[in-house]
């Protein structure tokens, strides 16, 4: 049976500590005059019930960025930064819902049916998480592991995977059925490790 709309939480993941970028927030760094994932809350926004933010920094200017979508404002339960599980796990257990699509704050392009996609193999293959792999025209895979649909029941394990000291997307990923899905269109998972990759993306009007 397909997963409603209204029961998918979109969670903008935008609490890292920018190192590449030299330690600037980079949810917050800017793209054609507007931050980053204000770009990221817009193509998400159409594609599920509700919108989170997951920010360890400048709270003030992420809930202002998120007002329009009535987006709520998320933290870390673990100190120091400890990486994109952290983010997924305080929404997880912030959502109220059946399922979390978790997107990266500097991956402005990303597709219009990520969700649709995503909830397709999901339910399918009764998996606990569906995940993305894009194919090039060489045939060469790249994975893009924070772009995620997961089932907020999965939560707890989480919790517990983190409170042993483990950080490593895949390796969580690897406790549960998790399905990978195959996008073709790069660009539109393309993100800005660096300033000189945010140049790079200034200069490239996106897909319109």
């Amino acid at each position: 049976m397909p997963i409603p709309r209204e029961q998918i939480t979109g969670l903008v993941l935008a609490g890292g500590r920018g190192t590449r970028m030299g330690g600037v927030d980079k949810g917050l760094q800017p793209l054609h005059g507007e931050p980053l994932a204000a770009h990221v809350l817009r193509r998400l926004a159409p594609q599920t019930g509700a919108l989170m933010i997951s920010a360890n920094r400048h709270p003030d200017t992420y809930a202002a960025l998120g007002a329009p979508y009535r987006a709520k404002l998320v933290t870390d339960t673990l100190p120091d930064f400890p990486g994109p599980l952290a983010g997924m796990l305080a929404g997880l257990r912030a959502a109220g819902t059946t399922h979390l699509l978790s997107a990266p704050c500097d991956s402005p392009w990303l597709p219009a049916d990520l969700a649709t996609r995503l909830a397709r193999a999901l339910d399918t293959n009764d998996a606990d998480i569906a995940t993305v792999t894009t194919v090039d025209a060489h045939g060469e895979t790249s994975l893009h592991p924070v772009f995620a649909l997961l089932r907020t029941c999965v939560a707890d394990d989480l919790a517990a995977f983190l409170a042993a000291g483990e950080r490593k997307v895949r390796a969580w990923y690897a406790r549960h059925k998790t399905v990978e899905v195959v996008f073709t269109d790069e660009r539109a998972f393309y993100n800005a490790n660096s300033l000189q990759e945010l140049a790079d993306l200034e200069r490239d009007r996106g897909p319109g």
